[in-house]
């Protein structure tokens, strides 16, 4: 059969004519860019064609609706494979916010600028830019990360929202990946996550082509992964052949009937598929085939073999009659039934509604904590816990918990219904990540996606286990919360090996994320409240271990100026300082001690608390200046860790009392006096600045 845009075909031939066609606008559009991977998409165009068009619960029409199967293209390099999809079942756009629907996702001219400044079909799949792009891929494991937040986000929500007779949430996920997905160590924290939760909702997509871009993955991947996922727990078929569509129908019925755990569905494909010519070879999967290998797979595909970016007769058409009609279908029944929910119950259809718009309920700041003055304090992980506390019995979708360490963290919700998340109790709102901190960080992207008021906790130096997610959340501008306790060399005889140095500079460097180290207990219940306004972008909370005091506000300003980023705590007389301190976290009350002896030499001297600098440098310049004037060049910053980036802040006279190298193991006190972190030692550098200015 020869295809062309007259070409009239029905059944099994149509259906041939519709994977080819995927093939033919990946090869055509990677050609193009001159860069990409055609090989991926090619050999699993059948395979997610299956799926698509007889399985998934997806409306083109309406790609946002709750209720929607959510599929993750895990291994983003076969982005082309998701964007012709796209584009052949005509699945509508819609703006950035998730709001507003529009013309199609991905027309033929996004599909022939791939790649492209400014295109909604980048190289990787990114939320946001392209509507159907449930989330960002491309760091291989990371959507198989995601998938299994989306799925604890799904279970939660049926149990939170379902009442006999409106089944509201039963969405499931399908997530692609393939032997890269499966070797990064994240997949493997995800599926040992997923099977210890027995996540009936969740498939992975295994695509077994035995390729990487290195050459054949049995130079460095040869672990049976069928035995592996057994023993995770997760229910496992295999389609022995990705061609063959009954196979195909079988794999994904075989997840469907399977109730009570996640599947795998173990896919032998050839990379490349079709070619007569670059089978099994990374050339395939790593950059274009060439103009003349195009036109040999082609001729195999009986394509004309000189037509570029062909969409021939009936393939739209046989996509509507499909996925179109049975989504369309769904998505009105669901909608019916919702309407007659939000009759009978009404109070929790307005919390699903206030979900999907990323919005609080009424009162979500109702009985916050308030702390008197008191000289030895409490740690902020303390104070944080309280205010956790309050905010997620104020809000019933905030959900998260700890990689193992709640009790550190302080984020376990301890009051009367909060219960934990486990097998068969997918109500409970703890969850429980165990030591598994990146699988934590893409689950918390998962559930962040799933309209859920996520969070999660660990030690800030164990930042560096999960940097990839927070990353793409960041990326992806969606709200998720880390708290981050043990924050500094304060933590004390648990040594440099816990003790974070790089930390903050690390995260500060990051764009789109705010990073807030509170200095006292009503500065973290201003910080809490500022990270739960915030629904565009991720916060990382970073806390003490050790006591903090408690700020005086009757003497000093109220902690409502953490709203800014930093603000004025002590001032001199007259507000025209010789010298001002800076300070985040523990190290402002150091500041507020060094002014009282400041003052009492004579020294004018004022103290700034800036908790956050990017809220602080989202000031307007006015306010920026009134709170650290230029003509003030006498500045010392105090901060126990990596003094990189603080020159911003003092300038060439200024100074930064901070870490320059790793810390040690001792009690707190005698690391405080080893590297510098005594009142003293910030008279002495405001003294020196002052002089230096002078």
């Amino acid at each position: 059969m020869v295809a062309s845009e007259q070409t009239l075909v029905t059944g099994q031939q149509l259906d041939t004519l519709c994977i080819n066609t995927i093939r033919t606008l990946a090869m055509d559009a990677v050609q193009k860019a001159n860069s990409g991977h055609p090989g991926a998409p090619m050999a699993l165009a059948p395979v997610a064609y299956s799926l698509w068009q007889q399985f998934l619960r997806f409306d083109p029409e309406d790609p946002t609706w709750p209720n929607r199967d959510r599929f993750v293209l895990s291994n983003g390099h076969a982005s082309m494979l998701l964007y012709a999809l796209l584009h052949l079942a005509e699945v509508r756009g819609i703006d950035p916010e998730y709001e507003r629907l529009g013309d199609f996702a991905v027309t033929m001219d996004d599909i022939k600028n791939f790649r492209q400044l400014g295109g909604r079909t980048p190289g990787h799949p990114e939320y946001r830019i392209t509507a159907g792009v449930e989330t960002t891929t491309g760091p291989l494991g990371q959507g198989l990360g995601n998938s299994v937040g989306m799925a604890i986000g799904a279970k939660w929500l049926a149990e939170r929202c379902n009442r006999p007779g409106f089944e509201i949430f039963n969405y499931n996920i399908y997530a692609f990946c393939g032997d890269g997905d499966m070797m990064e160590g994240v997949g493997s924290e995800a599926a040992s996550l997923a099977g210890h939760l027995k996540l009936p909702n969740l498939c992975w997509i295994y695509d077994n082509n035995r390729v990487t871009l290195d050459g054949p993955a049995d130079e460095s991947f040869t672990e049976d992964v069928d035995k592996r996922f057994r023993a995770y727990g997760w229910n496992v078929t295999h389609v022995g052949d990705a061609n063959d569509p009954d196979q195909l129908a079988a794999g994904y019925r075989d997840f469907l009937q399977s109730t009570d755990r996640p599947s795998l569905i173990v896919v032998n494909s050839h990379i490349g598929y079709g070619s007569p010519h670059k089978q099994d070879t990374s050339a395939a999967h790593g950059e274009p085939l060439g103009e003349d290998e195009i036109r040999l797979v082609k001729k195999f595909y009986g394509w004309p073999e000189d037509a570029k970016f062909l969409v021939p007769e009936g393939v739209y058409q046989h996509f509507r009659e499909g996925m179109g009609k049975r989504g369309g279908k769904l998505r009105q029944e669901w909608t019916q039934l919702f309407n007659e929910y939000r009759s009978k119950y009404p109070d929790l259809a307005g919390e699903i509604d206030l979900m999907q718009e990323r919005k609080l309920p009424q009162g979500w700041e109702n009985n916050l904590p308030s702390f008197p003055a008191d000289a030895k304090g409490l740690a902020t992980r303390e104070s944080s816990g309280k205010v956790l506390t309050t905010l997620a019995e104020n809000v019933p979708w905030m959900v998260g918990g700890s990689a193992d360490l709640a009790t550190s963290n302080k984020t376990a919700l301890k009051f009367e219904g909060a219960g934990d998340f486990q097998a068969g109790r997918f109500g409970g709102r703890n969850l429980h990540f165990g030591v598994r901190e990146h699988a934590m960080g893409a689950a918390l992207s998962g559930l962040a996606l799933s309209k859920i008021r996520a969070y999660g906790g660990t030690f800030f130096n164990f930042t560096d286990y999960m940097k990839p997610s927070v990353r793409l959340a960041a990326l992806m501008e969606i709200p998720v919360i880390y708290v981050y306790t043990h924050d500094s060399i304060g933590l004390g005889e648990d040594g440099p090996t816990h003790q974070p140095i790089e930390q903050l500079a690390s995260l500060r460097a990051m764009p789109g994320i705010l990073v807030l180290r509170p200095a006292d207990a009503n500065e973290v219940v201003e910080a809490w409240k500022v990270i739960m306004e915030v629904n565009d972008k991720p916060a990382a909370l970073v806390l003490t271990r050790q006591a903090v005091p408690t700020v005086d506000r009757a003497k000093y300003a109220p902690a409502s100026g953490v709203a800014k980023g930093a603000y004025v705590l002590a001032d001199s007389s007259g507000g025209k300082p010789d010298v001002i301190l800076i300070g985040t976290g523990s190290e402002v009350s150091l500041c507020l001690s060094a002014h009282e002896q400041l003052k009492a030499e004579g020294v004018n001297s004022r103290v700034v608390s800036m908790p956050c600098w990017e809220l602080f440098e989202g000031q307007s310049s006015e306010y920026r200046e009134q709170v650290l004037p230029h003509d003030v060049k006498a500045r010392v910053a105090v901060e126990m860790a990596s003094t990189f980036g603080w020159s911003r802040y003092v300038g060439d006279t200024g100074e930064v009392l901070g870490m320059h190298r790793f810390g040690a193991s001792a009690p707190a006190k005698d690391l405080m006096q080893k590297f510098g972190f005594t009142t003293e030692k910030v008279v002495e550098a405001a003294r020196r600045t002052i002089k230096a200015s002078s």
